[in-house]
């Protein structure tokens, strides 16, 4: 019974070992197990419920919210005086993706169009659809500025042209006209006379184009031979590169389409991606780490140099003719109107911007784009891009119109297009990347615990019961040896 002790005692050593083996085991193997589920769990698949859903319908939260600039003296400014503005919003529309058309072809791709339409939430909004706003008027002063360089005659009748339609260097509608148009018959003229010049043909309105309608034909890579190409753009209308820009560099289409970056994102990872909507390709740089409700995360934003002109990061030549830093001269895809993208309130641009306007004051917080992803699965967990639309206006001499406007970079409006991940979708994520590998890492170095605590107590008790063992057989061969010493000596 005694030795048997000392037999369970080595049974354990051996168990203790074969579990750090095994935790050993788990420590190499549990890593690649986490990598390949995530690698089949991103890949572009209609087999994969959760990634798949959120990549086709996006049935997250996503709302864009509209601040216009109303002017506060429209007179002024036709005086050659600088323009006041104050800022009007938010206007809130729920936004619904959904991709249709979708078609998986040989070469590891998939195209599809993607349709948005927008939905008020009065709720969320600071005023109603029926708020009047007082802006510039881009078919007046924009078109001014495009025909400024036409025979002087030609200026006069496009003047006498706004006078007969009633189309003055102002509007003052309602938030639902601005936003998805309103009669004019100024834009009837035009669609009937000069097809093509206006971007739609209905109603004039500065979002009409965007409601109901889709980004155009995407094709991306699904990933499921490299995974390194997941969400990658292959074609957009059929196209590798635009015609928009100067430079091959600036016509590239690079990235993903801008809804999910492949996996495994390291800190030097930045998050490239096409914008039909800016007619160029963009790119994220990592800021800081952080974590949403548990779930580890990166933050990515804008670098400064995304919107510099060519004097300031060369790279950007191709997007000129540029102006101050902080524009980009978008007139090229938006029928040669002098429309322009920056950040809201001139945010990381050049500060003379600020100077040429009353009523502007940026700030990261409220006028800085970023997206949260998680780094492993290239899934984003809360985004807020921010862009705002500015209309370059002058006097034209011939288009009375135009007063003695000073020149200028007007803001017209900014809106921010935000979603976040929550309910039931941001539990599931929580438990597949955030417990799961949690678990999975106790577990390897448990069981290297576990294994050591048991060889460490039974070495100990083994070697405790082998001394027992010992003091029990020299106990029991004492009182033998001393009884035959004895006969000896009676001998």
């Amino acid at each position: 019974m005694r030795f048997n002790k000392s037999k369970v005692a080595v049974g354990f050593i051996v168990t203790g070992a074969l579990t750090v083996v095994f935790g050993a085991v788990l420590l190499f193997v549990g890593p690649k197990v986490m990598k390949d589920q995530i690698i089949k769990n991103t890949v572009i698949d209609p087999n994969n419920e959760l990634t798949y859903t959120m990549w086709k319908d996006v049935p997250v939260p996503f709302y864009m919210s509209v601040y216009f600039y109303n002017v506060l003296n429209p007179m002024e400014i036709l005086k050659g005086e600088k323009p006041m503005v104050e800022q009007r919003g938010p206007y809130v529309y729920r936004k619904r993706i959904q991709k249709d058309n979708i078609t998986f072809h040989e070469n590891f791709t998939v195209s599809y169009r993607e349709y948005r339409s927008y939905y008020f939430e009065p709720s969320m909004s600071v005023g109603t659809e029926s708020d009047v706003v007082t802006i510039p008027n881009m078919l007046v002063l924009g078109a001014a500025v495009m025909m400024e360089n036409l025979p002087y005659a030609v200026r006069l009748m496009i003047s006498a042209t706004f006078k007969t339609f009633k189309e003055g260097p102002f509007l003052t509608k309602t938030v639902g006209e601005l936003m998805w148009g309103y009669d004019s018959g100024l834009v009837d003229f035009l669609n009937k006379y000069l097809p093509g010049m206006l971007p739609s043909s209905g109603k004039f309105g500065l979002f009409a184009e965007f409601n109901n309608s889709n980004t155009g034909l995407f094709n991306i890579f699904t990933g499921k031979d490299n995974i390194r190409n997941v969400h990658k753009v292959d074609s957009w209308n059929g196209l590798t590169e635009l015609s928009y820009w100067r430079t091959p560099q600036c016509n590239k289409i690079n990235g993903t389409a801008g809804q999910m970056w492949p996996p495994f994102m390291t800190k030097e990872t930045t998050l490239p991606f096409y914008s039909p909507d800016a007619c160029r390709s963009l790119e994220l740089v990592y800021q800081r780490p952080g974590v949403m409700k548990g779930i580890p995360l990166y933050r990515y934003v804008a670098p400064k140099t995304m919107f510099a002109n060519g004097t300031d990061y060369e790279p950007n030549e191709g997007f000129c003719p540029c102006r101050q830093s902080g524009l980009l001269n978008v007139s090229s895809c938006r029928q040669n109107s002098p429309v322009f993208i920056s950040h809201p309130h001139f945010f990381n641009a050049d500060p003379v911007l600020l100077d040429y306007v009353h009523g502007l004051s940026p700030n990261e917080e409220e006028h800085g784009l970023f997206i949260d992803i998680h780094p492993q699965t290239g899934v984003p967990l809360n985004v807020s891009i921010r862009l705002q639309l500015n209309l370059y206006m002058k006097k034209v001499s011939g288009i009375t119109e135009t007063g003695k406007i000073s020149e200028v970079i007007m803001p017209m409006l900014w809106f921010e297009e935000s979603g976040y991940i929550d309910g039931p979708i941001l539990t599931t994520f929580h438990t597949n990347l955030v417990i799961l590998p949690a678990v999975m890492e106790f577990m390897q170095y448990g069981f290297i615990a576990m294994g050591l605590a048991t060889i460490i107590i039974a070495s100990l008790l083994h070697r405790r019961f082998r001394a027992t063992d010992k003091e029990l057989v020299n106990g029991s061969h004492d009182p033998a040896e001393k009884k035959g010493d004895m006969g000896k000596s009676e001998k």
